[in-house]
């Protein structure tokens, strides 16, 4: 049996989606056991976190000495964390480039394998020199077909700045004519609730049945993310059928393909940890909401089953392919 350990921010959002989505892939499969470093935030914990490292690396250092074996494989999710490096005998990274920083960087010799979520991250830490296996990635299916379908538009920014969220919001206020925007998004990174016609802005809690109905109910989700890790919103999006838009660069474009979706050109681009950020051009975006008002019944629903045969397949795909990789890493010593 192989005894993965899998160490994390659990901060409630993507990375705490990211800890379930791995663990149970791996959880699933009777050769391995599965157990949790959950990091959390705060004062408190940051200044009390290395007295506890310590003291939990110390207990396993005694439970060594009487035969208890490490872990096969620390699987570090986003950063990398030197401090528990005896705990197993392989390190693995499971990156998001854009908030991979300097002092990740700095240690990254210590990481014997990365397992990327998306060929861009794949290209990304090969230019690196690190061994590097392709896992790709799933999301949560929010399927639910009894909910009643509405011609209108949703954007989920949830806590995220990379969404485009203001200047979608600035172009839909421009265009009054359009129909209803729905918004979600936290007030940690609303300054404001904007305030018109046609936008439904909703600032603050939305609970997992409402957010999965909003989901369901919108046939167009916008996604314009400047840059993912994986992007968890798109395939959500997908996997419920809808028309997602997103930006005609890596990785979004790795998920939403032409005939699953609409592809916007970005104008501009920045940078964000290793990754390359993407900004669309407020004309071009205009163009694209026209050319999905103007889809008719018939090609919405080819669109949509489109996505959602691509959701499932990729969600099948994703949990053997995981398990696949690390037992060949064990089997061969690679990490």
């Amino acid at each position: 049996m192989l005894r993965a350990n899998l160490i994390s921010w659990d901060n409630g959002v993507g990375l705490s989606r990211d800890l379930a989505l791995i663990g149970a892939a791996l959880g699933a499969d009777a050769d391995f056991a599965v157990s949790y470093t959950k990091r959390g935030r705060g004062k408190l914990r940051k200044y009390g976190r290395p007295v506890k490292v310590f003291a939990q690396s110390r207990w396993k250092a005694v439970q060594r000495w009487f035969g208890a074996e490490p872990f096969d494989f620390n699987i570090e999710l986003e950063h990398i964390w030197p401090e528990y490096a005896s705990w197993a005998r392989r390190t693995v990274l499971v990156p998001n480039p854009e908030w991979f920083n300097p002092r990740d960087v700095a240690v990254l010799g210590q990481v014997g394998l990365v397992l990327v979520k998306t060929r861009m991250a794949e290209s990304l830490f090969n230019g690196l020199g690190c061994p590097t296996a392709y896992i790709g990635f799933t999301s949560p299916d929010r399927l639910d077909r009894g909910v009643p379908r509405e011609r209108a538009f949703f954007h989920l920014a949830g806590r995220s700045r990379n969404k485009g969220t203001a200047a979608l919001m600035a172009l839909w206020q421009a265009h009054p004519q359009w129909p209803r925007l729905t918004v979600v998004q936290s007030p940690r990174v609303a300054k404001t609730v904007v305030k018109a016609g046609n936008i439904e802005h909703r600032v603050g809690y939305v609970s997992d049945d409402e957010l999965k109905r909003l989901q369901n109910s919108h046939r167009f989700h916008l996604c314009p993310s400047e840059t993912e890790g994986f992007g968890h919103y798109l395939v959500e999006a997908m996997s419920v059928g809808a028309v997602t838009l997103t930006m005609d660069a890596a990785p979004m474009n790795e998920l939403v393909r032409p005939d699953r979706g609409i592809l916007v050109p970005f104008a501009r681009t920045g940078t964000q940890g290793l990754a390359t950020t993407h900004y669309f051009d407020p004309p071009v975006m205009e163009a694209a909401i026209e050319a999905m008002l103007a889809l008719d019944e018939a090609e919405l629903a080819r669109c949509g089953d489109a996505a959602r045969r691509w959701y499932e397949a990729n969600d099948a795909a994703f949990a053997p392919r995981l398990r696949q990789v690390l037992k060949a890493a064990a089997t061969h010593g690679v990490g």
